[in-house]
């Protein structure tokens, strides 16, 4: 059947991969549409001020 070291293989592998599954879902879930809607509300912010500067001017 198994070998210890080959137990420990597989546990070290389904760790990794466990690991990386988690990590995707917290950056695809979680940080992607943080840095997304912070860089759409700057570059809105940006537009309003500009368009305020033009407006002033």
């Amino acid at each position: 059947m198994f070998e210890f070291d080959q137990y420990l293989g597989f546990l070290a592998f389904l760790t990794i991969l466990t690991i990386g599954f988690w990590l995707m879902m917290f950056l695809l879930l979680f940080v992607v549409p943080y840095w997304l809607g912070g860089n759409i509300i700057e570059l809105l912010k940006e537009r309003r001020d500009k368009k305020k500067a033009q407006r002033e001017a």
